[in-house]
């Protein structure tokens, strides 16, 4: 589960509104150095995720309604990137001979589940709340 770019801007987004005030995407952008283009996306989805709320028109912008207590940093990734693999043959449909062959069970696929499993673990241990008073 290596973070895109994508991820971390999301993170970066979430950072920006966690003081609670309504921003434009242009604040937004310009204080976590993310590309506006960018910025646009990565909000859209952090919306659909149930993190922020958009505000049209004049005065509008957005703003976290998420408690950042409320969630980790694998929820954001998830609502950014669905699910992330360290190996392409984690996937469910990966095409991976040996993934369901039990006679030869790839001992290589064994130790990437095992690793996938503790970068999950790691990134949900800390609400973001925690993340970010560090």
């Amino acid at each position: 589960m290596f973070l895109t770019k994508e991820c971390d801007y999301g993170i970066r987004v979430i950072r920006a509104l966690a003081d609670g005030e309504k921003k434009t995407v242009e604040i937004i952008a310009l204080e976590e150095q993310i590309p506006k283009k960018y910025a646009y996306k990565i909000i859209k989805k952090l919306e659909v995720g149930g993190f922020v709320h958009s505000t049209r028109g004049r005065g509008g912008g957005y703003r976290l309604i998420k408690p950042l207590d409320t969630f980790n940093l694998v929820d954001i990734v998830v609502s950014i990137d669905s699910k992330r693999y360290i190996n392409e043959c984690l996937k469910e449909d990966a095409d991976c001979p040996f993934k369901s062959d039990e006679k030869h069970l790839c001992t290589v696929h064994a130790e990437l589940e095992r690793l996938q499993s503790m970068v999950i673990e790691e990134l949900s241990k800390k609400t973001m709340e925690q993340v970010l008073k560090n």
